[in-house]
Parts: C-alpha cells; sequence; structure tokens
C-alpha cells in the first residue's frame, strides 16, 4: 500500500477529516514510539486508512487530545493518542516501506540511499514483532517468486491479496470472518494492481516484470487503455463490487463513514485518475 488508499474529498464529512488528520498525526507518534524518528519519514495515507478501518472493526476507541509534535512545536492540534495496534501499525508500515525501497533497488531504481533512512527501523520491527515481520517477508518471497515465473494478472496479484488477508487475521483476531476476508483479499489485490496499472510505461521501458505488460503486451498505458480497455474495466469493476460485498458483511463497533467513503469512492476515484493517466492530488492533511 504505496499511496493509492485516498478519501473522496469532496463527500468527506468534517468530522471524518478531522479523525483521519489526528489518525495521521498519531500514526506518525506510532511510528516513532515502534520504529524511531527516521522510520516516520515512511508514513502513508494508505496506512492511515488502515489504522481507521482496524480501529473501527476491533472495537479499538480512538483517543484524541490535543499534542505537540516535532514539526509542529508550539501549536498544538488534535492527535490520535498512539496505542498498542498503532504502534503495531507502524511497525508495519515501516516493514512494507522496507521491503518496497528493496525490490525498487532490485529493479534497477536508486532507492539504496532512501533504503538506509529505514533500516534501524526495520531492525526494531523485526526485534519487537517477530511474527508481524516473518508474515511480512513470506508473502514478499511469494510475490518475487510469481513475478520471476512471470505470472498472469490474476496470479502476480495473488499472494499481496493473500498477505492482506492474512493480516487482518492477525489483527482482528477472532472477529476476522469471510467477509473480512473478501474485503481485505479484494483490497491488497487493488493495490498491487493499480501500482502495476500506474506503473506500466516505466516498467515496459525498463523491462521489469508488469503483470499487464506480460498478458497484453501494449506498447505503452494508452494503448493497452485503447486495445483492451474493456478487460482492464471489467477487472477493477469485478474487484469494487467484492469490496462492496466484503464490506456489507464486517461488523463495525463505530461511525463507518470515513471507511465507507474511502472504499466506495476514494478507490474508484482513483483507479479512474490512473486509467486516465492523470498525476495525482495532493491530500491535505494538516490543521
Amino acid at each position: 500500500m504505496f499511496g493509492y488508499v485516498r478519501y473522496d474529498l469532496p463527500n468527506l464529512f468534517v468530522k471524518d477529516m478531522m479523525l483521519y488528520k489526528a489518525l495521521y498525526c498519531g500514526l506518525c507518534k506510532g511510528i516513532g514510539a515502534s520504529c524511531g524518528q527516521m522510520a516516520r519519514l515512511g508514513l502513508s495515507y494508505d496506512m492511515t486508512f488502515l489504522s481507521a478501518l482496524l480501529h473501527n472493526m476491533t472495537g479499538t476507541d480512538v483517543v484524541i487530545e490535543r499534542q505537540n509534535c516535532f514539526e509542529h512545536a508550539i501549536k498544538k492540534r488534535p492527535i490520535a493518542k498512539p496505542d498498542a495496534l498503532t504502534e503495531e501499525l507502524g511497525a508495519l508500515n515501516t516493514l512494507l516501506v522496507y521491503e518496497k525501497l528493496t525490490d525498487d533497488y532490485e529493479d534497477g531504481e536508486r532507492a539504496r540511499g532512501h533504503r538506509l533512512w529505514f533500516k534501524k527501523g526495520y531492525k526494531r520491527a523485526k526485534k519487537s514483532y517477530p511474527a508481524l515481520t516473518q508474515l511480512v517477508e513470506a508473502f514478499m518471497a511469494e510475490q518475487a517468486k510469481a513475478e520471476k515465473e512471470g505470472s498472469s494478472v490474476d496470479r502476480a496479484a495473488d499472494p499481496t491479496a493473500r498477505m492482506m488477508v492474512k493480516l487482518s487475521r492477525h489483527f482482528l483476531g477472532d472477529g476476522a470472518c469471510e467477509s473480512s476476508d473478501e474485503l481485505f483479499y479484494a483490497l491488497g489485490k487493488w493495490v498491487y494492481l493499480i501500482d502495476a496499472l500506474d506503473d506500466y510505461d516505466k516498467d515496459k521501458k525498463k523491462g521489469n516484470f508488469n503483470p499487464f505488460v506480460k498478458e497484453y503486451g501494449a506498447e505503452s498505458k494508452a494503448a493497452l487503455i485503447k486495445e483492451h480497455g474493456e478487460d482492464v474495466n471489467f477487472l477493477f469493476d469485478t474487484l469494487f463490487y467484492e469490496l462492496r460485498e466484503g464490506l456489507a458483511g464486517c461488523k463495525f463497533h463505530f461511525n463507518r463513514d470515513l471507511t465507507d467513503n474511502v472504499i466506495l469512492r476514494g478507490i474508484p476515484l482513483e483507479t479512474m485518475r490512473v486509467l486516465r493517466g492523470d498525476p495525482p492530488e495532493k491530500m491535505t492533511v494538516k490543521i
């Protein structure tokens, strides 16, 4: 999950925007607590959404306090007080960022220096959360194997999708169910495929594995959409349906307006943006 899971701002209630901002800042502090200050540089919107989703699904109340932080040392702002769930999600964020940068480096991108920023945080996460680390590393190895084998679109996305299911079970415990499995599987598959679609031209040029390049072989993303747009749209429409079905069957303990906004509106809008080839819009989280 690397920046694609976004809200739909025009349809986001003010109360939910305030909650999102508080969770964002709280996750930043949670990363600092579990993995150190440098690891906070990897803070992502995607993990903020996951924090909102898992706090609601596990019934973990979000305690918001007015606090200072290193970026806003003078004026206090509403920040979600870090709890055990937030700190573990901070460790997960660091693990995924480190693995992503490792993958980028192996693909020939200049990511080695950036990866060093997260090395200490990665070691702290690995020491404090060995089960979580083992889970992530096992599925990342499966992902690398699937890509090395030159898998189809569905096969290539499966390891990341199954990792999300496994992570959801890890955090939800007895609260996990068939519907939560469906929701998180579709979410993981969508994240992998939207990233692959967005990187189509770059991967095509560099000769890196990309499931869409492998399956369709179009000269560019624009050509892919022109020649195989119906197939690509059907693939994502199917994922939207699975997200809605999984969401409908899950139990939430608190108001679900924020997560509904992201899943039912933000994800389809982000998909359309990538299909059009538009640059990402800047998301505002500062108060």
